[in-house]
């Protein structure tokens, strides 16, 4: 093992931190692929179930027409202003489209859990409000990479 490997399991969250830190964090960069391969960062908001990072996208985006033609993508949060504060999750997989697009509000018990986070998180709201223009995706990590550079031995 080489020592970035080392200082790389130094430095990575455990399961309650990674869990901690992406339910309190606001904002994530999402990265999708254009059709010629070249990629595309937005900002979004999201929620973390613990199992998968939920995105409430607009349906009329750059991201989402991307995904629908390749639903790979790449999502980031992180935070920190000095080095050693910095620390974030990276996370991958394939989008997975839930509900109707726009969502409405029709009845769809799998986005029970996280409209009701999203609501809360976002909005100080106990139900999700509906614009009918967004809609979800959910990204069920396939690889999670995690650091936080304030475990780095001073």
């Amino acid at each position: 093992m080489t020592d970035t490997q080392r200082r790389g399991r130094r430095i990575m969250m455990t399961r309650g931190e990674r869990d901690e830190f992406l339910a309190g964090e606001r904002t994530c960069r999402v990265a999708t692929v254009s059709g010629d391969g070249a990629p595309h960062v937005g900002a979004l908001w999201f929620v973390w179930d613990g199992d998968a990072l939920w995105l409430y996208s607009i349906t009329r985006s750059k991201r989402w027409a991307q995904l629908r033609k390749d639903a790979r993508l790449a999502v980031v949060v992180d935070d920190g202003h000095e080095y050693g504060e910095l620390r974030g999750v990276e996370l991958a997989g394939r989008a997975v489209f839930v509900g109707e697009a726009p969502r409405t509000g029709e009845p769809c018990p799998e986005l029970d859990a996280p409209e009701r986070l999203f609501a809360a998180k976002y909005f100080g709201m106990n139900e999700m409000p509906h614009d009918g223009r967004h809609a979800w995706v959910r990204l069920t990590p396939e690889t999670v990479t995690s650091w936080d550079f304030r475990k780095i031995p001073g």
